[in-house]
C-alpha cells in the first residue's frame, strides 16, 4: 500500500530588489519527493540552471537522491557546453524524500532544511544541514567563532555548487531520520536564512498551526525584513501528524494566496465558490 501523501505548503517570491526569480521548487507528494534549488549565474542563466536541477529531479524521482542530485550536476555542465543558459551557471539544492515513516534529506551549497519539533515550551528547531560554504570552513577550522557566522563579509560564498565545472562529481551530503509526531521540515533557499535568523523562525513556526500558516508567515517576514534575494521555502509535515479533513479538500481547490505576479485572488475565490456550491448540491441530492 502507498504512503499517505504528506500535508505540505510551499513559496516562491523574487523579493524586493531582483527583477527575476533564479529560484525552483518541485512537490511529489505522490512520490514523497520536496526540493529547493537556488540558481546563480545571473539573468537567464540562473533560471536556467534551477530548472534542469528540478526537471532532472523529477525524471529521476524513482532514483536515489544522490544519483539524481549527480545526475542534476552533469545535467547543468551539458547544457552549459550547449550554450544553454551560461557559462558559469551553476545552482544548490536541498532535497526531501519521505518514505514509510522514515526521511532522508540530500544537499549541495547553501540552501538549507531544519526539522521543527513542536512541544508547550516553545518547540525545537534543529538545523539538518551544513553549509558548504567558506564561511562554514572557517567554523569547522576554528578561524571564526560561531557568533561571527551570519555576519561575516563572505557568508554567502559557497564551495561547491551543481554545474561548477571544476568539479567532475559533487559532495552530496545527507541525512537520515525517523519522523516523530508534531514535526515538520522546512527547505529553503539563503533568501529565507539571510532575513531571519534561527531565533524568528522559530517563533513563527510555533505560531503557525499548519505548514500553509508558517510558510505564509515566513515568507511575510523575510520580505518585510528586506527581500533582497529570492525567497524559497517548502514545508513538509510529519506522516504521524493527523491531517485535517478540510485539508484533503483543499487539494481540490485552486491555492488563494497568490505565489507570483501573474496570479490573481479573486479568480481564484469565485472559482472556489462555484466548486464548493456544487459540492454541496451533489451532497443534498446524493445523502437523504
Amino acid at each position: 500500500m502507498p504512503d499517505q501523501p504528506l500535508d505540505y505548503s510551499a513559496a516562491t517570491n523574487a523579493g524586493h530588489r531582483r527583477d527575476n526569480n533564479e529560484d525552483a521548487l518541485l512537490s511529489l507528494p505522490e512520490n514523497g519527493l520536496w526540493v529547493v534549488a537556488d540558481g546563480m549565474g545571473g539573468h537567464e542563466a540562473g533560471e536556467v540552471a534551477s530548472a534542469i536541477v528540478r526537471d532532472t529531479l523529477l525524471d529521476q524521482r524513482h532514483n536515489s537522491l544522490t544519483q539524481a542530485i549527480q545526475s542534476s550536476h552533469q545535467a547543468v555542465l551539458e547544457a552549459a557546453a550547449n550554450g544553454e543558459g551560461a557559462p558559469g551557471m551553476g545552482s544548490t539544492i536541498v532535497a526531501l524524500r519521505s518514505h514509510k515513516g522514515e526521511y532522508e534529506v540530500a544537499w549541495v551549497g547553501d540552501s538549507r532544511a531544519y526539522l521543527w519539533t513542536h512541544t508547550a515550551d516553545g518547540g525545537r528547531l534543529e538545523r539538518l544541514t551544513t553549509d558548504h560554504s567558506y564561511v562554514q570552513m572557517l567554523l569547522a577550522s576554528g578561524a571564526i567563532a560561531e557568533e561571527e557566522v551570519e555576519h561575516h563579509p563572505d557568508k554567502n560564498i559557497i564551495t561547491q555548487c551543481l554545474g561548477s565545472h571544476e568539479l567532475r562529481e559533487v559532495r552530496v551530503d545527507s541525512v537520515h531520520g525517523q519522523w516523530q509526531e508534531h514535526q515538520w521540515i522546512l527547505l529553503c533557499s539563503d533568501g529565507l536564512t539571510d532575513e531571519l535568523d534561527d531565533e524568528a523562525i522559530t517563533r513563527l513556526l510555533y505560531r503557525s498551526s499548519s505548514p500553509g500558516a508558517a510558510v505564509d508567515r515566513l515568507m511575510q517576514a523575510a520580505l518585510d525584513a528586506g527581500g533582497r534575494d529570492n525567497i524559497t521555502l517548502q514545508l513538509v509535515q510529519s506522516p504521524l501528524n493527523p491531517i485535517p479533513r478540510w485539508n484533503t479538500l483543499k487539494q481540490w481547490l485552486p491555492r488563494l494566496s497568490a505565489r507570483t505576479a501573474s496570479e490573481r485572488v479573486w479568480p481564484n475565490l469565485l472559482l472556489n465558490g462555484v466548486l464548493l456550491a456544487s459540492l454541496a448540491l451533489v451532497i443534498y441530492w446524493v445523502i437523504p
